[in-house]
């Protein structure tokens, strides 16, 4: 008799990149015990959804996508769900879902690897080993340019509005070591850095903020590109800010969530509008060529008229390319339910349009400024490239001549500008 066929795999990843890093260990595993990657999740042996449960719309997103996996599935196919929901809400989903075989927080799901494990029928959440060292799982080498790498696990900030924290754990930073040797198996020319909290990196090692310096030095000496992600703005000194510009990446994705002194305490973050300007006004100076996102919270309990104003009026003087505005989600067992003067429904929803047009005109009017101008980018997939202005999956896009090979750089001229995408030609 000619030898089974090895059971199937398919993974369908939701939420943030730091979830696509976990969702390729788990590929990696899968493999190494033995799994194939199925054409879709309908030839799936085994479907997993890792998911995503920082507010109510990803939560909601990763519900509605559990049941359309159970229903599309084929016959004895195996739906398995991990990620920020099982580690929150593993016994609501047991619950409430029947369609689902196994829930496990996300260091069961990669131990569970082999299929004998990864299949079997668990209706309740699986207890996570304690010791197992999920971020230094094997991962296989990335199929496009570019590759996220996590360096940490968790965080140790108290913002008013987030749950990671009570699910994440305290931030865990990997070794310098096991970072490039992750690094160099991914063999990308773009390595993307993320973490819960960047900047904070090696802290929790006892060795300070020039962990963040020292490993992207590092990574630097690897590929062509270092970019970071996420960046708590008390930690971003004149050391990192010119590490970041010496990589060729001096991209800064800085996590404001918004500039009203008092919201921003009763957030229980650091910073204000006048230092950002500040800080944002210094690093142009620096590098003119300096490209800036950040995200912004609205709506948060206690946010007044005043409070938006001097948000909008920031977002007028700051002038960054990009920005991600969200309504405020009330998450369990965070500081923010417990705070007074919810913020109308409605009246949120208006305040997020109206940041949302004005954001929208910056970002078009600081696209259209690159007309004419020759930029590097890489050739992420055939017609697409990426300028050190635009983060993959977040940003805009480059329309690239189709002849230009895959996973190289190339001088190109940005021809036009349509919203946040340029067209250019060689």
């Amino acid at each position: 008799m000619p030898p089974a066929a090895p059971s199937t795999y398919a993974i369908v990843t939701l939420g943030c990149p730091k979830n696509q890093v976990d969702s390729d260990k788990l590929e990696g595993t899968l493999i190494a015990d033995g799994l194939v990657a199925a054409d879709s999740a309908d030839d799936a042996d085994v479907v997993v959804v890792n998911t995503c449960a920082f507010i109510e719309e990803a939560r909601t997103e990763s519900i509605e996508t559990i049941l359309s996996l159970s229903e599309q599935r084929r016959d004895g196919a195996k739906l398995v769900v991990t990620g920020c929901m099982a580690e929150r809400h593993g016994a609501e989903l047991a619950a409430e879902l029947p369609e689902i075989d196994q829930i496990a927080p996300f260091g069961v799901a990669l131990a569970a690897g082999a299929p004998s494990s990864a299949v079997s029928v668990s209706l309740g959440p699986t207890r996570r080993a304690p010791d197992f060292d999920l971020l230094n799982l094997p991962r296989p080498a990335s199929a496009r340019p570019w590759a996220y790498v996590k360096i940490a696990e968790g965080c140790d900030r108290a913002c008013g509005f987030c749950a990671i924290p009570s699910f994440r754990g305290p931030q865990r930073s990997r070794s310098i070591d096991q970072i490039l040797a992750e690094v160099d198996q991914l063999a990308a020319q773009e390595i993307v850095l993320v973490a819960q909290d960047l900047a904070a990196y090696g802290r929790d090692q006892g060795v300070g903020e020039r962990s963040i310096v020292a490993l992207v030095n590092q990574v630097a000496k690897r590929v062509e590109r270092v970019r970071l992600l996420y960046l708590y703005p008390s930690d971003l000194n004149n050391t990192l800010i010119d590490t970041i510009c010496n990589t060729g990446v001096p991209y800064f994705d800085l996590s404001l969530q918004h500039v009203s002194p008092p919201l921003m305490r009763r957030m229980r973050r650091w910073g204000n509008a006048e230092v950002f300007l500040e800080r944002i006004a210094a690093i142009r100076e620096h590098e003119p060529d300096a490209a800036f996102r950040s995200n912004f919270i609205v709506g948060y309990p206690g946010e007044t008229e005043e409070d938006h104003d001097a948000l909008l009026d920031f977002v007028e003087q700051a002038q960054l390319d990009w920005c991600g505005f969200f309504a405020y989600s009330e998450e369990d067992g965070t500081y923010a339910v417990g705070l007074d003067s919810k913020v109308d429904p409605e009246l949120r929803s208006d305040r997020l349009r109206e940041l949302q047009e004005m954001q929208d005109t910056i970002t078009a009017t600081r696209r259209d400024l690159l007309v004419g101008r020759e930029v590097k980018v890489l050739v992420d997939e055939v017609g697409i490239g990426r300028t050190h202005r635009e983060a993959p999956e977040i940003d805009g896009v480059i329309s690239v001549p189709h002849d230009l090979p895959v996973g190289t750089f190339q001088t190109v001229t940005v021809a036009a500008a349509i919203g946040p995408d340029l067209e250019a030609v060689s």
